[in-house]
Protein backbone atom coordinates (compact mmCIF):
# COMPACT_ATOMS: atom_id res chain seq x y z
CA UNK A 1 0.00 0.00 0.00
CA UNK A 2 1.30 3.42 -0.91
CA UNK A 3 1.64 6.27 1.52
CA UNK A 4 -0.17 9.57 0.99
CA UNK A 5 3.21 11.16 0.22
CA UNK A 6 3.93 8.62 -2.58
CA UNK A 7 0.45 9.14 -4.09
CA UNK A 8 0.94 12.93 -3.98
CA UNK A 9 4.32 12.64 -5.74
CA UNK A 10 2.86 10.40 -8.45
CA UNK A 11 -0.15 12.69 -8.92
CA UNK A 12 2.16 15.71 -9.10
CA UNK A 13 4.27 14.00 -11.75
CA UNK A 14 1.22 13.16 -13.84
CA UNK A 15 -0.11 16.73 -13.53
CA UNK A 16 3.27 18.19 -14.54
CA UNK A 17 3.48 15.95 -17.61
CA UNK A 18 -0.04 16.91 -18.69
CA UNK A 19 0.73 20.61 -18.31
CA UNK A 20 3.95 20.25 -20.30
CA UNK A 21 2.30 18.40 -23.21
CA UNK A 22 0.90 21.53 -24.90
CA UNK A 23 4.39 23.06 -24.98
CA UNK A 24 5.70 20.04 -26.91
CA UNK A 25 2.72 20.16 -29.27
CA UNK A 26 3.30 23.86 -30.03
CA UNK A 27 6.89 23.24 -31.11
CA UNK A 28 5.73 20.53 -33.50
CA UNK A 29 2.90 22.54 -35.00
CA UNK A 30 2.74 25.87 -36.83
CA UNK A 31 -0.43 26.79 -34.93
CA UNK A 32 0.17 30.11 -33.13
CA UNK A 33 1.17 33.71 -33.75
CA UNK A 34 3.97 34.47 -36.22
CA UNK A 35 5.85 37.59 -37.31
CA UNK A 36 6.60 37.48 -40.99
CA UNK A 37 9.84 39.00 -42.18
CA UNK A 38 9.77 40.56 -45.65
CA UNK A 39 12.09 38.64 -47.99
CA UNK A 40 13.06 41.88 -49.81
CA UNK A 41 13.53 44.45 -47.02
CA UNK A 42 14.34 42.03 -44.17
CA UNK A 43 11.95 44.00 -41.92
CA UNK A 44 8.93 42.71 -39.98
CA UNK A 45 5.78 43.11 -42.02
CA UNK A 46 2.86 41.60 -40.09
CA UNK A 47 1.66 39.32 -37.32
CA UNK A 48 -0.21 36.30 -38.66
CA UNK A 49 -2.27 33.92 -36.52
CA UNK A 50 -2.22 30.34 -37.82
CA UNK A 51 -5.09 28.11 -36.73
CA UNK A 52 -6.04 24.54 -37.59
CA UNK A 53 -9.48 23.17 -38.44
CA UNK A 54 -10.19 19.62 -39.64
CA UNK A 55 -6.48 19.03 -40.31
CA UNK A 56 -6.04 22.14 -42.51
CA UNK A 57 -4.16 25.28 -41.54
CA UNK A 58 -5.19 28.84 -42.21
CA UNK A 59 -3.45 32.13 -41.49
CA UNK A 60 -5.06 35.48 -40.76
CA UNK A 61 -3.36 38.88 -40.44
CA UNK A 62 -3.72 40.32 -36.93
CA UNK A 63 -1.41 43.33 -37.14
CA UNK A 64 0.65 45.24 -39.70
CA UNK A 65 3.97 46.95 -39.05
CA UNK A 66 3.60 50.17 -41.02
CA UNK A 67 5.45 53.50 -41.05
CA UNK A 68 3.52 56.35 -39.38
CA UNK A 69 3.00 58.05 -42.76
CA UNK A 70 1.44 54.89 -44.29
CA UNK A 71 -2.20 53.83 -44.14
CA UNK A 72 -2.42 51.78 -40.92
CA UNK A 73 -5.19 49.46 -42.14
CA UNK A 74 -5.04 49.43 -45.93
CA UNK A 75 -7.57 47.63 -48.08
CA UNK A 76 -6.65 44.79 -50.43
CA UNK A 77 -7.44 46.85 -53.53
CA UNK A 78 -5.57 44.50 -55.86
CA UNK A 79 -7.35 41.39 -54.54
CA UNK A 80 -10.13 39.74 -56.52
CA UNK A 81 -13.48 38.25 -55.56
CA UNK A 82 -14.63 38.37 -51.94
CA UNK A 83 -11.26 39.77 -50.83
CA UNK A 84 -11.52 42.83 -53.11
CA UNK A 85 -11.19 45.99 -51.00
CA UNK A 86 -11.31 43.99 -47.74
CA UNK A 87 -9.24 45.42 -44.87
CA UNK A 88 -5.84 43.71 -44.80
CA UNK A 89 -6.03 43.37 -41.00
CA UNK A 90 -8.32 40.39 -40.46
CA UNK A 91 -7.71 39.03 -43.97
CA UNK A 92 -7.20 35.27 -44.31
CA UNK A 93 -4.06 35.04 -46.43
CA UNK A 94 -3.22 31.36 -46.07
CA UNK A 95 -5.49 28.32 -46.31
CA UNK A 96 -5.68 24.61 -47.04
CA UNK A 97 -2.21 23.54 -45.92
CA UNK A 98 -2.11 19.97 -44.59
CA UNK A 99 0.67 17.99 -42.95
CA UNK A 100 2.66 15.88 -45.41
CA UNK A 101 5.64 14.32 -43.64
CA UNK A 102 7.72 17.16 -42.21
CA UNK A 103 6.06 19.78 -44.45
CA UNK A 104 2.65 21.37 -44.81
CA UNK A 105 1.55 21.42 -48.44
CA UNK A 106 -1.45 21.64 -50.74
CA UNK A 107 -2.55 25.10 -49.72
CA UNK A 108 -2.45 28.62 -51.03
CA UNK A 109 -1.16 31.96 -49.86
CA UNK A 110 -2.24 35.47 -50.83
CA UNK A 111 0.15 38.37 -51.23
CA UNK A 112 -2.01 41.38 -50.25
CA UNK A 113 0.51 43.76 -51.88
CA UNK A 114 -0.23 42.48 -55.38
CA UNK A 115 -3.50 40.56 -54.85
CA UNK A 116 -2.05 37.36 -56.29
CA UNK A 117 -2.72 33.89 -54.87
CA UNK A 118 0.09 31.34 -54.99
CA UNK A 119 0.45 27.67 -54.15
CA UNK A 120 2.13 27.32 -50.80
CA UNK A 121 4.15 25.00 -48.62
CA UNK A 122 5.90 25.45 -45.32
CA UNK A 123 7.97 23.68 -42.70
CA UNK A 124 9.04 24.34 -39.14
CA UNK A 125 12.69 25.07 -38.38
CA UNK A 126 14.88 25.87 -35.37
CA UNK A 127 12.92 23.65 -32.97
CA UNK A 128 9.57 25.19 -33.96
CA UNK A 129 10.72 28.79 -33.43
CA UNK A 130 10.82 29.58 -37.16
CA UNK A 131 8.55 28.78 -40.07
CA UNK A 132 9.85 28.63 -43.64
CA UNK A 133 6.99 29.71 -45.91
CA UNK A 134 7.16 29.39 -49.69
CA UNK A 135 4.70 30.75 -52.23
CA UNK A 136 5.07 29.61 -55.82
CA UNK A 137 3.54 29.27 -59.26
CA UNK A 138 3.49 25.78 -60.75
CA UNK A 139 6.52 24.20 -59.08
CA UNK A 140 8.20 25.21 -55.80
CA UNK A 141 11.38 26.27 -57.63
CA UNK A 142 9.42 29.17 -59.18
CA UNK A 143 8.57 31.24 -56.15
CA UNK A 144 9.78 33.14 -53.14
CA UNK A 145 10.32 32.30 -49.50
CA UNK A 146 9.97 34.06 -46.18
CA UNK A 147 11.03 33.06 -42.70
CA UNK A 148 8.46 33.74 -40.01
CA UNK A 149 9.36 33.94 -36.31
CA UNK A 150 7.12 32.47 -33.60
CA UNK A 151 5.65 35.06 -31.23
CA UNK A 152 3.72 32.77 -28.86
Amino acid sequence: MRSIKQVAIIAGGIAASLLAAPVWADEGSPVGLWKNIDDVSGKPKALIRITESNGALQGQIEKLFRAPNEEQNPKCDKCEGARKDAPVIGLVIMSGLKKDGSEYTGGEILDPDNGKVYKSKMNLADGGKKLNVRGYIGIPMLGRSQTWVRQD
